[in-house]
Order: structure tokens, then C-alpha cells, then sequence
């Protein structure tokens, strides 16, 4: 099977990757991306996969397109999460969307499978949610036969963002801040569980349907920080801090940092008190799921990937 994977070098590409290599050597990998710092290193991890750093804005004068052409299916998963910049969000969530969906019909025999979010059901409104859900109605509204995948947060090996950056903010500060009393309701889900979703995606062609994949566990937000120190080995001091004061600390590291790794949206999007439809999943796509803390210690203290470090 030849897999086209556009914005395949970040959290969800690159452990979809480890997990199609691992169960199917033969499949050809084709990921395009346009970080080139990240490609680079994902090329010394996986040499039989062919990386393409192009912006999937651009088609003319491009290889991708042709690669698309070319693929049994497409595992779509381009997106800006966050960015300073508000006209990135519309450029990487919705006209790259475009640009893919006008080359791929033009492949009657392609599989596609769109990564979307659980945001799209979210009570948030920002640029992230916004053009999350244009993207998806793109998806419905110019291809038959989809399969629609809405995860929650998602962590494990290569995570460059969220809670792999937290974990590297633990192991190199002696506190750690929590925003408010820290009791807001985390979905969070398995990269490696979300990978043999897609999988089983690929490798059965009566799925279709859009899917709403939260994480199985319900937990605080305390309680997760409190299993992400321990799984990571830090030895952090975790301190709750009001939220006006935390929303503060962010402003003022967004002036500092040119891409932070956390924002103020985001910090709305963790109060909000979001809690997202659990279904069966396990059962639809015959896996078994990974305990949260469990899930954690893979992620944390695997040999071959937890010392991974790709850059933000």
C-alpha cells in the first residue's frame, strides 16, 4: 500500500510511522511536510520513509501533488495549533485542506482518512476552533467515503507540544504551576492507541463514518500532572496559582517567546469544562486501549524513542 501523510512530521506522523513499520514493512510511507528541522531528524529515525519538505499551500511546480496521485490512501493530517500569527491557522488548517482535497479526487481509488479534533464540538471559539471545524466540513462536503477521526489531547513519543513540553518544563524547574485549583476534566488519549485506529482504518476498507475518539479515562487536571511528573522522573514542586495571575504569566511570556508553547486560548480551552462523548472505540476498531499511567511510563521510559527530542 503507498500512504500519502501531508503534516506527517509531527505527534501523530511520526508515532503513525513507528506503528505502520513496525506492522507493515512493505507499505510505502510518503510524509510532506515543510518543517525541515523536524524532517531531518525523523529521516535519521525512519530511513526507509520517504520525506518531502514542501508547503502544502503551494501545488504548482510541487512533487506532492503527484505523490498523491499516485497513493492507495491519505492519512490527512496537517494543522496549525497555535500560533501568533492568526492568518496561519487559515493557511495551514484550511487552504492546505483545499489544496489537498482538489488533487486527491482527481484519484477515484484513494482512501482518505481526515485527522480532525474534539474541538470541533468544543465551547471554544478560537482561531484553532474555528478553522479546525471549517476544515472538516471541507473534508464532509468535497469527498465521499471518509472516515472522520475527532481525537482529544493527545500525547506519547515525539510530542514536541503540550504535554511533552510540560514534561520538559518539569524536569528543569523546581516548580511547576498549576492555573486555578486544577480539577478540570481531562480526556487525554494515547498517541500509540490513536495510530492503531488509523490502522485498522487503513487495513479495513468497510470503515467509514465520522468518529468522535476521546480519551477512555475521565481525570483532573491535577491528577495528570501529578502521573506526568512521576512517569518522567521530575521532581518539581506543583503549585496552584489563581488563574487571572496565570492568565497574566502567559501574556507576558507571549511577548517573550516568539512561538509559546502554551497560550491564553489554550488556557480558556482547559477551563472551559469541555467533556467530550466517549464511545466504544476498543470495540469499533478491534484494539485494546492503554491505561492513562501506563500509557505515560511507554511514553516516558521506552529505550528506543522516550529520549527522542524534536524541536518546537
Amino acid at each position: 500500500m503507498k500512504i500519502f501523510i501531508p503534516g506527517g512530521s509531527g505527534l501523530v506522523g511520526l508515532n503513525l510511522i513507528a506503528k505502520l513499520l513496525e506492522s507493515n514493512p512493505n507499505w510505502e510511507l510518503t510524509v510532506v511536510d515543510k518543517k525541515s528541522e523536524a524532517v531531518n531528524i525523523a529521516k535519521l529515525i525512519f530511513p526507509s520513509v520517504k520525506f518531502i519538505v514542501e508547503d502544502l499551500c503551494l501545488v504548482k511546480n510541487q512533487k506532492w501533488p503527484k505523490v498523491a496521485l499516485s497513493s492507495d490512501a491519505c492519512v490527512m493530517l496537517q494543522a496549525e495549533i497555535g500560533n501568533k500569527d492568526k492568518s496561519m491557522f487559515y493557511k495551514n488548517n484550511i487552504e492546505s485542506t483545499e489544496n489537498i482535497l482538489n488533487v486527491i479526487q482527481h484519484n477515484k481509488g484513494i482512501r482518505l482518512i481526515h485527522v480532525s479534533s474534539s474541538v470541533v464540538n468544543s465551547i471554544s471559539n478560537d482561531e484553532y476552533t474555528r478553522t479546525k471545524r471549517e476544515q472538516e466540513r471541507l473534508v464532509l462536503s468535497k469527498f465521499k467515503d471518509q472516515i472522520v477521526l475527532r481525537p482529544t489531547l493527545m500525547f506519547g513519543w515525539f510530542d514536541r507540544k503540550h504535554m511533552g513540553w510540560l514534561a520538559l518544563f518539569m524536569k528543569k524547574m523546581p516548580i511547576f504551576p498549576i492555573p486555578g485549583n486544577g480539577n478540570f476534566i481531562r480526556q487525554p488519549l494515547y498517541v500509540n492507541d490513536f495510530c492503531e485506529i488509523i490502522k485498522s482504518c487503513l487495513e479495513d476498507k468497510y470503515i467509514s463514518g465520522t468518529f468522535n475518539i476521546s480519551g477512555l479515562e475521565k481525570i483532573t487536571y491535577s491528577s495528570l500532572m501529578k502521573n506526568l511528573r512521576n512517569a518522567c522522573g521530575a521532581r518539581c514542586l506543583l503549585i496552584n496559582i489563581p488563574i487571572p495571575v496565570f492568565s497574566f504569566l502567559l501574556k507576558i511570556w507571549s511577548f517573550i517567546s516568539k512561538k509559546p508553547a502554551f497560550t491564553n486560548s489554550q488556557l480558556m480551552a482547559l477551563i472551559g469544562g469541555d467533556e467530550f462523548e466517549v464511545i466504544n472505540w476498543p470495540k469499533i476498531f478491534k484494539i485494546k486501549s492503554t491505561k492513562i499511567s501506563n500509557a505515560l511510563i511507554e511514553t516516558h521510559q521506552n529505550k528506543q524513542y522516550s529520549k527522542v527530542i524534536f524541536p518546537f
